[in-house]
């Protein structure tokens, strides 16, 4: 671990961490920052929410703007990306035999949220089976425009995938989509910061994206970018005060996204401070920053696959600083919900290293209806991946440290999966 970056984060140094894509890690600096904004928001709370947040949230959002490549009045500051997508899916007009089309890359939580939007209109979720291994984004592309019908309202696709670390060609996605009269919500959680975004070029509907990642925000700062002619019908998931508020300078979405009621909005403020960072850490900014990361990955993923004795399941240019690698299978037990395969605890208690353990094929949903393309996921004794994760702090030698970890206890794979 590279000990002078490590030491500008409040992890703890006796951990290999390894999976800074599910909760981020947020430096001191920008701590600081956050704990300063904490302190005048408490020194006169009736003064900090009444009177400066609206200048404030408008001075954070300028520069997340110029960073995404969109325009402020279109963005609005949500707790998570999730938030954004029940926020999208709560006021998406649906009838009873609409479709809702995703793939089963797809991160639990919108998978969720997709399934009650449905519900309750009595639509229903298509999912398009994408595969894992894959060689190339038209093994992306050909089943979820395979699987539009006449009835398809909205797609909403990951930009990079949770479970296995996938750059989707959302932009072409999207493009593709469109053309058939079907509108894209993105997830994009994991993008910013990972990968170069440019929100108008995608063209999408609706964006959201996640700041506590890879942008160094504190837990809680988030965005939901809306294409201008979905500016109006755009709402929050809960509605406060903005939704009567008397028109004026600011935007009816504006009124309602910034005001959601009484919230912590310091995670939101302390964005630039995250942006700031990133861009000092390496000459060249963000971009040395992102080709880096991606760089470590791709070594990092190529170690992993030598070591257990299977081929790179997708082309190098198919991910960022996210990489999931097979392994030998589980005997499909879990400890919950998120992060619950035991070989997970094991790596983290017996050696130290936190990484994620991802069931893969993800279990059969109950609802969910796979494309007439598609093949289902089987139930049966699951395979595995390791996601690894590639940010500032890492080096090579902790992967190689992940692999002896690995190879000590759950072997080589006894059989190469196939694309």
């Amino acid at each position: 671990m590279d000990q002078a970056l490590l030491a500008r984060f409040a992890l703890d140094p006796a951990v290999t961490f390894l999976n800074h894509g599910s909760f981020g890690a947020c430096p001191r600096d920008v701590l600081a920052v956050q704990s300063e904004l904490r302190e005048r928001m408490e020194r006169q709370p009736v003064r900090f929410f009444a009177r400066e947040l609206p200048v404030l949230l408008d001075d954070a959002r300028a520069p997340l703007a110029r960073f995404l490549h969109t325009a402020p009045e279109r963005l609005a500051f949500v707790p998570n990306a999730t938030a954004a997508v029940n926020a999208v899916l709560r006021w998406l007009p649906l009838s009873p035999g609409d479709e809702l089309l995703t793939t089963d890359h797809i991160y639990n939580a919108c998978n969720n949220v997709l399934e009650e939007a449905a519900r309750h209109a009595g639509a229903r979720v298509v999912t398009a089976h994408v595969p894992f291994p894959l060689a190339s984004d038209d093994d992306v592309v050909a089943p979820v425009l395979a699987a539009v019908t006449p009835r398809t309202r909205l797609a909403l696709l990951d930009h990079v995938t949770s479970p296995t670390g996938l750059v989707f060609p959302v932009a072409r996605l999207v493009r593709e989509l469109r053309a058939r009269g079907v509108e894209c919500l993105v997830d994009a959680a994991h993008a910013p910061g990972q990968v170069p975004l440019d929100v108008d070029a995608i063209g999408a509907a609706w964006l959201t994206g996640n700041c506590h990642k890879w942008l160094f925000a504190p837990k809680g700062a988030a965005f939901l970018a809306v294409r201008a002619d979905k500016l109006e019908g755009t709402r929050p998931a809960v509605l406060s005060h903005g939704a009567n508020a008397p028109p004026g300078a600011r935007s009816r979405f504006q009124l309602e996204f910034d005001w959601v009621g009484t919230v912590d909005p310091t995670p939101w403020l302390a964005v630039p401070a995250g942006l700031s960072f990133g861009e000092r850490l390496f000459e060249g900014g963000w971009p040395a920053l992102m080709a880096r990361n991606h760089a470590l990955a791709v070594e990092a993923r190529a170690l992993l696959c030598t070591a257990l004795g299977v081929p790179e399941p997708a082309p190098a240019a198919m991910i960022g600083a996210l990489a999931s690698v097979p392994l030998p299978d589980g005997d499909g037990t879990t400890e919950g919900p998120l992060y619950g395969d035991p070989l997970q605890r094991a790596l983290a208690e017996q050696h130290a290293i936190e990484v994620p353990i991802v069931p893969w094929p993800q279990p059969p949903r109950p609802r969910a209806s796979l494309a007439r393309h598609g093949r289902p996921c089987s139930a049966a004794r699951p395979r595995r991946l390791v996601r690894i994760s590639a940010q500032a702090y890492n080096t090579i030698e902790q992967y190689r440290r992940l692999a002896d970890a690995l190879i000590a206890l759950v072997g080589r794979a006894r059989e190469a999966p196939t694309r």
